[in-house]
């Protein structure tokens, strides 16, 4: 395989995965430095996991290779035994001096006290996450050291300042970096190269020749396993202010001055700044049949499972496009796209019954899911005689790159940055604490919640929501298959 470039920063790291033995490690970070590790981008490293568990070295390691096997299927490509040299496990039982010591321990391996850089990752359930911070100051963690936080960043905009004026008497803001997964993707990323490298594009970014953007992620997985949280929380909550606001940001900011974290974290910001408060009569909130039989959900809860609603930017690029934002649980599919409605032509020289228009404007589609893609549909002569139109498309897959052996998967990537101190594709205390202001009269005076079917695209009020326009999802046709030699 092929290697990413390698970092500048060659600092040696000790990195403390807090939450070491759950899901979200087991799933995405075990197997996600492994890859990092693979790729060499992680020499001079040691990773010290700690949970609630008692466990020993031995069988943390043990748990780490069950999580890469499955993830990865072979593995380590026969180098398993250095990558498990570098994982040492303390139970969080022995406190702030336990963890002290331990890595303690690890930076006398690597280079001695005072040279080695510390990488704080915080896979915790939010209430745990300050108790951890706290620890780290106990411990004296605190220096040379970064801290990678995972959503929810509070639930409203009192308790996200909380949060943040607490973090702050820890840690700056420049050694805090709050994950977002969505924006640690090669599509989201692609965003800004296809806005900004291309003279094609750029110039019709803006209000005059774009009627409307979706943002739509739906998901087909329920919350068997997280109704008790959800129920704190919601789809809007958990989704929208965490995920498809950060994505709504790098499609409508200005350019920045410079392909920098400072600058683009400021016209993040500067959007964010530009956004209408969410008006509550241009939301449509959703619960599917069967979420208030799960374990730790109240009878009548009105906790939203679906989200759908319009969102306006009030500055001189967006002034009148309306952005339409989409998430829930139980839906028909699951994708992650950003779609963009160009406005349509006059079509007066088209003769009746040509097909022009018929089958809704042009669009420019971002696929974020993992096998990112890209498309630009318009219309195009259909062959032979007189002037029939039909719906065509232009595709470009990520897989079908001869570089797409060096993707990073967004958490690899977005713990690669934070252990380089690049805040790029992560989320500032202001831009948050604004998101969470905008969504006040939401949050204090929501819609009701409408019953929708599992396997459907939510309430049937989504379309009035919408109307005269209509959802891209589900799409008229199917992605190109590559592999596909008639197509």
């Amino acid at each position: 395989m092929s290697r990413p470039e390698k970092s500048a920063s060659s600092r040696p790291h000790v990195v403390v995965l807090f939450g070491a033995t759950g899901d979200l490690s087991r799933r995405k970070l075990l197997p996600g430095l492994l890859h990092l590790f693979q790729a060499g981008l992680l020499d001079d490293t040691r990773i010290i996991g700690s949970s609630l568990d008692e466990i020993d070295d031995e069988k943390f390691v043990a748990i780490a290779r069950e999580a890469c096997e499955q993830s990865r299927g072979d593995g380590a490509d026969g180098r398993w035994d250095e990558f498990a040299s570098m994982l040492s496990f303390v139970p969080q039982q022995k406190g702030a001096q336990g963890l002290a010591d331990a890595v303690a321990r690890c930076e006398k391996e690597l280079a001695g006290e005072g040279e080695v850089q510390r990488l704080h990752y915080l896979s915790v359930p939010p209430k745990a996450a300050l108790a951890v911070v706290h620890m780290l100051e106990e411990a004296g963690l605190a220096e040379r050291s970064r801290i990678v936080m995972e959503k929810p960043f509070g639930t409203d905009l009192e308790s996200a300042r909380s949060l943040n004026a607490e973090l702050h008497e820890v840690f700056a803001e420049e050694q805090i970096f709050r994950i977002d997964h969505f924006l640690g993707k090669e599509a989201a990323q692609n965003i800004l190269a296809f806005r900004f490298a291309n003279g094609l594009f750029e110039p019709i970014w803006n209000r005059n020749f774009i009627d409307h953007v979706q943002i739509d992620v739906p998901e087909t997985l329920g919350l068997e396993t997280r109704a008790e949280f959800y129920e704190s929380t919601g789809a809007y909550k958990d989704m929208v202010v965490t995920h498809l606001f950060q994505v709504l940001a790098f499609m409508a900011m200005e350019p920045p001055t410079a392909l920098a974290p400072g600058p683009i974290g400021e016209e993040k910001v500067k959007v964010f700044r530009s956004m209408k408060t969410i008006d509550p009569s241009q939301a449509v909130r959703g619960q599917y049949v069967g979420y208030r039989e799960l374990d730790g959900v109240d009878d009548e809860s009105d906790v939203d499972t679906f989200i759908a609603l319009q969102v306006e930017i009030d500055n001189w690029r967006w002034a009148g496009v309306p952005f339409y934002l989409r998430t829930g649980k139980k839906l028909a599919e699951g994708a992650r796209i950003i779609s963009i409605a160009f406005k349509e032509p006059p079509r007066h020289m088209f003769p009746q019954g040509s097909g022009v228009g018929l089958q809704g404007p042009d669009h420019l589609t971002f696929d974020l899911a993992d096998q990112s893609r890209m498309s630009l549909s318009f219309y195009g002569k259909r062959p032979g005689p007189g002037m029939k139109l039909d719906k065509l498309s232009m595709q470009f897959a990520m897989h079908e790159n001869k570089n797409s052996d060096q993707v990073l998967e967004a958490y690899e990537r977005l713990i690669h940055d934070a252990m380089r101190g690049d805040h790029t594709l992560f989320t500032t205390a202001d831009g948050i604490e604004r998101l969470w202001e905008l969504s006040e009269p939401l949050l204090t005076d929501p819609p009701p919640v409408r019953a929708y079917g599992e396997g459907t695209w939510g309430p049937n009020a989504i379309h009035q929501l919408i109307a005269p326009r209509a959802w891209r999802l589900p799409f008229e046709r199917s992605w190109r298959d590559p592999n596909d030699s008639g197509v």
